[in-house]
């Protein structure tokens, strides 16, 4: 058993300031001298970032969906104890309590693991953890009795263990909150006063990055912290993170004894993953998984680093925001003519949303790596959701056939050109009755806008190994041969 003091932050609905909330505590109990976990419910990669910058360690996601309900619990626990073991973790939630995967709504008294799957209250639940409930109080007095007797007592096993107020006013606002809490028997552990001057920048996906946004990020995060630790009982919430039952340890609690870890007799493959400002969305996990399985791992940054890592036999381009970076990620010619070679030379490139767009011919007007027949563009529609998806093809993420629970986050789209040579889908799905096929597999390269984690799709890493080694032997045998093949 795995015993972890841990608290869940969660809310009535979106806005109410979760991520603030969560990440000046994160920011707080660090600067205590406490060793913190940070941890976020669903697929959002923004929101880690800004964990990461306060809890001085990476970010992590907890999805069911994605990954499976049985493994919330052992990738929480290995989180929780990597890079060293943590002294409390702080989950934070996604949108409202019990919004989840459906939406549905489910009556009191009846099981709700249909309704609320992969919502917080049911991430609460796999944890085991109380919840602390923030609520925005703006224009909020005694009303906040009937909400929070309502949070409390909806569903049994979810155990809502503290309030904290958000944006409150007055004094006597305050104390009128407080009555408002005691009369519905939900403790008050803060309550924060309006203060706009702590708000993040966003644009049209939300938040920027902390990566991207940098100093200004950073001040940020130590203003939530210094915000928090004057407004909120940290003790008491220390306490009733003390209060969450021991977990069960599990089959991923420790990546060194995932199913997928190796020891080779062969070298090590190098993966590379691209990294900086217009690479930020990514899974802790995976660099984790490829290295546990039998890889080195390093990273470059496509906006700054005219050549790859030397002697990279795979590449990894993860999601972000290349259409801000458009034309610096052009202008990096000598990167972009790298990449190409590589691919073009049997290399595996995985390669999601931004990834995928980087690959295109251009973005926007501007020359991207033309490693496929395509181009992509800004639009005004956003695209968003779960997507139970079938490997459309054999890649190396995955064999033909293989049903993976992904999401998609974005606002551009792919046009590909007619007749792309060797190219075939990606994947497919059925969505609103129709069927989709989406991404592109085009030798070792399989690129899509379908954001997937590892953890969901047994063997995932091991098999992007075995495609890094193949394509080693192969630009061994060219090289031994007088053949030239780039790497």
């Amino acid at each position: 058993m795995v015993s972890i003091p841990r608290v869940v932050i969660a809310a009535p609905g979106s806005g109410h300031g979760k991520t603030s909330v969560a990440t000046g505590l994160l920011g707080a109990l660090r600067a205590r001298g406490l060793k913190v976990s940070p941890h976020k419910v669903g697929p959002d990669y923004i929101d880690p970032g800004y964990h990461a910058l306060a809890a001085g360690r990476p970010g992590r996601n907890l999805d069911p969906w994605l990954v499976g309900e049985e493994q919330i619990a052992p990738m929480f626990a290995h989180g929780a104890r990597t890079p060293e073991p943590a002294d409390i973790a702080v989950v934070e939630g996604v949108m409202g309590l019990f919004d989840g995967k459906s939406h549905g709504i489910t009556p009191p008294g009846v099981s709700r693991s249909g309704g609320d799957f992969a919502s917080t209250a049911h991430v609460a639940r796999l944890l085991d953890a109380p919840i602390v409930l923030v609520v925005d109080a703006w224009g909020m007095g005694s009303s906040a009795a009937a909400l929070l007797h309502g949070f409390a007592t909806w569903a049994p096993g979810t155990r809502i263990g503290g309030v904290i107020f958000n944006k409150t006013g007055s004094p006597g606002h305050e104390t009128l909150l407080r009555e408002a809490a005691a009369a519905a028997g939900v403790p008050v552990l803060g309550a924060l006063r309006r203060r706009d001057q702590l708000t993040v920048p966003s644009r049209h996906l939300g938040l920027i990055p902390a990566a991207e946004l940098g100093g200004p990020a950073v001040d940020a995060v130590a203003a939530l912290a210094g915000l928090v630790a004057d407004s909120v009982d940290l003790e008491a919430v220390v306490r009733l993170a003390r209060t969450a039952g021991p977990l069960p340890d599990g089959p991923v609690e420790d990546q060194e004894s995932h199913p997928e870890r190796v020891r080779p007799a062969l070298p090590r493959p190098r993966i590379a993953f691209a990294a900086g400002p217009a690479f930020t969305f990514g899974y802790a996990e995976h660099p984790e998984l490829l290295a546990a399985a039998g890889a080195d791992v390093v990273t470059f940054d496509p906006l700054r680093d005219e050549q790859l890592p030397g002697d990279v036999d795979g590449l990894v381009i993860g999601g972000g925001f290349p259409e801000e970076h458009a034309a610096a990620l052009s202008g990096n010619a000598p990167l972009r003519a790298q990449v190409a070679a590589l691919a073009r030379a049997g290399a595996p490139v995985l390669a999601e949303c931004a990834g995928l767009l980087y690959l295109a011919r251009s973005l926007d007007g501007h020359p991207m790596c033309g490693v496929l027949d395509a181009d992509g563009a800004m639009t005004g529609r956003l695209t968003l959701g779960y997507r139970d998806a079938v490997a459309a093809a054999a890649s190396p993420l995955a064999a033909a056939g293989t049903r993976v629970h992904g999401h998609e986050f974005h606002r551009t789209a792919v046009e590909a050109a007619g007749g792309s040579a060797g190219a075939t889908a990606a994947w497919h799905w059925r969505q609103a009755d129709t069927s989709v096929t989406e991404g592109f597999v085009q030798g070792r390269v399989h690129a899509s806008y379908l954001h997937t984690h590892w953890n969901g799709i047994p063997g995932a890493a091991a098999r992007l190994i075995g495609a890094a080694r193949e394509y080693r032997t192969q630009a061994g045998r060219a090289r031994a041969g007088g053949g030239e093949c780039q790497s």
